[in-house]
C-alpha cells in the first residue's frame, strides 16, 4: 500500500506541474487562448515550435491525469470507510467535501484564475459518489451513454469551429475579442480583473460545465483502476499496466500528434478525445520508473508536490498572476516562448521548495489541512460512534 500511495502522490505532483505547463501560456498571453485553437499553425518559427512542443506534451494530458487521480482517490477513500463499516458516513462526508471544493473553486475562479477546474471536479465528484455503489451493469450503461454524448459533442463543436473559422473575417473578429480580454489583464487593476471574471462568469464556466461528461468517465476509470488493483504486484496487474501503457503511449502519442495537422478544430479534438489516452500512459510510465528509481531525488520532490497538490495548484496560479498581470510584475505579452518556459521552471521550483519545507513540519499542505478540518468537523461525532 505504501508504494501504491507513493505512485499516486508522484502522479498527482506531476499532474499539478503539468497543468501549469498548459496554463502558463494563458497567463503569458494575458488570457488570449488563440493558440488553443490552432492559430499560427503555419508559423514555423523557433518560438512557435517550442510552444507547440510543450503544449503537445501537456495540453489536456495532465488535466486528464489529475481527473483520473481524483477518481482513484474517491474509491480509495470509500474502501477505507467500508473496512471500518462507515460507508454510509463516507457518502455524506464526500459530498460535503465536494461542496467545500465547489466553494473553494468559485473563490479561486473569482479572485485568481478564470480557468479553474476545481468547480467542475466538485460537481463531478458528487455525481460519481452517487454512482459508485450502483450495480456494475448500470454504471457501464451510463458510461456508454456519456461516452457517446461526449464524442458527439466534441465532434459537433469541432465541426462548428472548423467551419466558422473559415468564414471571411471570423478570425479577425475572434482575435479582436481575445485582445479585449488581454487588455483587461495588461492594463486593468486587480479589482477590474475580479469584476471582469464576475461579469463573465457564465461564459468563462462553459468549458468547466461542458467537460463534466468526460470528467465523470475519467473519474469512473480511476475507480476501475483501484478496483482492478492496477498497482498490485500480481501477474494480472502487470498485464493491465502493459496494456494501458501500450494504449496510452504507443497509440496515444500518434493520435495526439494529429494536433499538428493544419486544421482549426484539431486542438479541440485532441484535447478532449485523445489527450486522456496519453494521461493513462503517463500514469503507467510513472509506476514503471518508480519500480526502478524508487528513491530518485526528482521523484521525491514530485511526491511532495503531490501531497500538497491543492496548495501548490493555488500557489502556482497566484504566483503566475503576480508575475504576468498588470498589478504585479506585468510580464504578460512581453515574453517569448523561452522566457515563458523559464517562468514555468521558476514556478515549478518554487512549488517544490514550498512543498519540501512545509512537509518537514506538517504532514499535509495548508489548504489540505483547512479542507480536511472543515470536511470532518460535522461528522466527527458519528465517526467516533462507529469506530
Amino acid at each position: 500500500m505504501e508504494k501504491r500511495i507513493q505512485v499516486l502522490d508522484i502522479a498527482r505532483g506531476l499532474a499539478i506541474i503539468g497543468t501549469l505547463g498548459t496554463n502558463i501560456w494563458i497567463f503569458s498571453k494575458l488570457g488570449n487562448y488563440d493558440f488553443m485553437l490552432g492559430f499560427g499553425m503555419n508559423d514555423y518559427s523557433l518560438d512557435t515550435i517550442l510552444e507547440s512542443l510543450v503544449l503537445f506534451l501537456t495540453n489536456g494530458k495532465f488535466l486528464g491525469l489529475l481527473t483520473i487521480l481524483f477518481g482513484m482517490g474517491l474509491e480509495l477513500k470509500r474502501q477505507s470507510f467500508v473496512k471500518r463499516n462507515q460507508e454510509h458516513i463516507w457518502l455524506w462526508l464526500y459530498i460535503w467535501s465536494m461542496l467545500l471544493l465547489l466553494a473553494d473553486g468559485f473563490l479561486h475562479f473569482l479572485f485568481v484564475f478564470e480557468y479553474d477546474i476545481l468547480m467542475s471536479y466538485a460537481v463531478t465528484g458528487i455525481i460519481v459518489a452517487l454512482l459508485v455503489r450502483r450495480k456494475i451493469k448500470l454504471i457501464k450503461i451510463l458510461a456508454l451513454i456519456l461516452g457517446i454524448l461526449h464524442i458527439a459533442g466534441v465532434l459537433l463543436i469541432s465541426f462548428i469551429l472548423e467551419a466558422g473559422m473559415r468564414f471571411p473575417g471570423s478570425q479577425e473578429e475572434f482575435s479582436l475579442a481575445l485582445n479585449e480580454i488581454a487588455a483587461v489583464y495588461s492594463t486593468g487593476s486587480y479589482l477590474d480583473q475580479v469584476l471582469f471574471r464576475f461579469d463573465g462568469i457564465f461564459q468563462m464556466r462553459l468549458e468547466a460545465i461542458a467537460v463534466i461528461p468526460m470528467n465523470i468517465l475519467l473519474f469512473l476509470f480511476g475507480v476501475y483502476l483501484v478496483r482492478a488493483g492496477i498497482f498490485r504486484q500480481t501477474k494480472r496487474s502487470e498485464e493491465l499496466r502493459k496494456k494501458f501503457f501500450f494504449w496510452g503511449l504507443v497509440v496515444g502519442i500518434p493520435l495526439n500528434a494529429l494536433v499538428f495537422l493544419p486544421f482549426y478544430s484539431m486542438v479541440t479534438l485532441v484535447r478532449y478525445l485523445f489527450a486522456p489516452l496519453m494521461a493513462v500512459g503517463y500514469l503507467m510510465a510513472i509506476h514503471w520508473i518508480l519500480e526502478r528509481k524508487a528513491n530518485h531525488f526528482l521523484l521525491q520532490r514530485l511526491s511532495e508536490v503531490g501531497r500538497t497538490a491543492l496548495s501548490c495548484y493555488i500557489l502556482q496560479n497566484i504566483t503566475a498572476s503576480v508575475l504576468f498581470y498588470s498589478w504585479g510584475f506585468s510580464l504578460g505579452g512581453k515574453l517569448n516562448s523561452v522566457g515563458t518556459i523559464v517562468v514555468f521552471i521558476f514556478i515549478t521550483l518554487l512549488m517544490m521548495i514550498f512543498a519540501h519545507f512545509w512537509l518537514r513540519k506538517y504532514n499535509r499542505g495548508p489548504f489540505e489541512m483547512i479542507w480536511r478540518r472543515l470536511t470532518n468537523a460535522p461528522f466527527a461525532r458519528f465517526m467516533k460512534e462507529t469506530a
